[in-house]
């Protein structure tokens, strides 16, 4: 006899769907699966079997063949277990054939029958969309979060037979209502001093300018940028469901309430491969961090002791928001909108006070040459961040709270979109003239840097954006001022082992 039950499986941040097709027939007893699976795939002809016996079903001596559908697409995870054992009791005449035509199965199966929770169920409920999907107990609230009301839960084997031959209700979902487990995010009040420094976190975080930090260690870089996504405000419904696809792909554990609803934040270490920052693998083409950021913030600590090669990896998904991961038989595009905030010495040996510095030019340079032009073009913001002083340490009492500067920066976020459906950091060199139009003072100072060749022309144009961003900050309306200009350049420092070198 034959039956047909739906499932999915995880390829990139998408779930895609499967048919699980089982034939049962006599003959010599086997149990074959076909239809390109991996390993996990191919072990749970082993793990079905011993979940029916220990749930109470009968295993007939027969020949089972499995049919993983489309073949010419490779699955791989365990989540298929559960459909190929429902696939069987229905093609062996254990469960009605008819009872799980509407429905659609995701789950581990444990040798004893119970249901355990596999990586990407969201992407793969998504791929079901006209099913009511069966998951584990313990992915209840990642699978409504997709799918709403359709989804039914059981806690083993046993209990979905029972619910298909209607001899006991499905189980009821986990009880409680939604409670925020997410940590408390550090506060911007807990940093002393860094006056532009947190000029340099507020403007990123309201025009969607990448951050670069640059001072010697101990100067608060790291305490900085950690507090960079309270600023951010919660991610739209748009990017909230993207992100808990990738979350939910890659495995990462995902809020109680089933969705990533604040910004995220990733900090990978300056040892990361360049696959488990962008992406890939030879098979699932699992999302790296730079994915896992998407529609938050991507730190990198001590840039300059990350590969050459891994950084230059960020370059393209810094220009268009998502990385294109292409392999012999597959390709995936996988979404990478986030914001990048990264921290650096200015030496090898860290710099530290005035004179304190021990390397030479040579070293500097070497150094600093780790740090591509291209992508350091890619940061509208390069603050110096010195160590705060003895004063401001034993000062009482702290800079402005998060919930301060968090207002100001959903307010100028606001204006931005308002005027031209986007952050500051996007507006093209074309219109710049006409939304980010400058005074005459301002563009005489601006006139007067280029002439002086300390000021490239496209970073002319990257100062424009600060400044725009400056402008919106200050509530100055739609001209920007000569001040602005002069905040926007006090946020670029120069990255160089001689004076005479230009600031890009």
């Amino acid at each position: 006899m034959l039956a047909a039950v739906r499932s999915a499986t995880v390829f990139g941040v998408e779930g895609r769907p499967v048919t699980v097709e089982v034939h049962v027939s006599t003959g010599l007893p086997g149990f074959l699966i076909v239809g390109l699976p991996d390993e996990a795939c191919r072990e749970s002809r082993d793990r079905v079997r011993a979940a029916i016996l220990s749930s109470g079903l009968v295993w007939p001596s027969a020949k089972i063949i499995v049919n993983l559908a489309p073949s010419s697409q490779r699955k791989g995870g365990s989540g298929l277990d559960l459909a190929i054992a429902v696939g069987f009791l229905a093609a062996n005449g254990q469960v009605p054939v008819e009872t799980v035509e509407s429905l659609g199965f995701i789950a581990e199966l444990g040798l004893d029958g119970s249901l355990r929770a596999v990586a990407g169920v969201a992407p793969m409920v998504a791929a079901m969309p006209d099913s009511t999907s069966v998951v584990a107990l313990a992915s209840f609230r990642e699978a409504q979060g997709v799918a709403g009301d359709r989804v039914r839960v059981a806690g083993t084997l046993r209990e979905v037979v029972d619910a298909l031959n209607a001899e006991a209700p499905w189980p009821s979902p986990p009880e409680g209502e939604f409670v925020d487990d997410e940590p408390q995010l550090p506060d911007l009040a807990d940093v002393r001093g860094q006056p532009l420094a947190r000029l340099g976190l507020e403007v990123a975080a309201a025009g969607g300018h990448h951050l670069l930090l640059v001072g010697p260690p101990g100067s608060g870089k790291t305490m900085l940028a950690r507090r960079m996504t309270g600023l951010l405000p919660a991610l739209t419904p748009e990017i909230s469901l993207a992100a808990t696809m990738v979350h939910s792909a890659a495995g990462v554990r995902l809020p109680s309430g089933g969705m990533v609803r604040r910004p995220p934040f990733r900090a990978p270490h300056h040892s990361s491969s360049m696959v488990a920052l962008v992406g890939g693998g030879s098979v699932g083409l699992r999302p790296g961090e730079i994915s896992l950021a998407h529609g938050g913030v991507l730190f990198l600590d001590e840039l300059g002791e990350f590969a050459p090669a891994v950084l230059d990896g960020l370059r393209q998904p810094l220009e268009e928001g998502v990385i294109r991961l292409a392999r012999a038989r597959a390709s995936a595009a996988l979404p990478a909108k986030f914001l990048l905030v990264a921290a650096t010495n200015p030496c090898p040996c860290g710099g530290g006070p005035p004179g304190a510095c021990e390397c030479d030019e040579v070293a500097r340079l070497r150094y600093l040459r780790r740090l591509s032009g291209p992508l350091l073009d890619r940061f509208d913001l390069r603050v110096g961040v010195a160590r705060t002083t003895v004063d401001d340490l034993l000062a009482t009492g702290g800079g402005e709270a998060t919930s301060i500067v968090g207002a100001r920066v959903a307010a100028a976020r606001a204006k931005a979109i308002e005027r031209i459906g986007t952050l500051n950091a996007n507006i093209s060199p074309a219109r710049l003239d006409e939304l980010a139009p400058l005074h005459a003072d301002a563009r005489k100072r601006l006139r007067d840097e280029l002439e002086r060749d300390s000021l490239t022309g496209r970073g002319y144009h990257r100062i424009r954006r600060v400044a725009r961003t400056i402008a919106d900050l200050c509530d100055g309306g739609d001209l920007v001022l000569d001040e602005h200009v002069v905040l926007a350049l006090s946020l670029r420092v120069k990255l160089s082992v001689s004076s005479r070198e230009r600031v890009a």
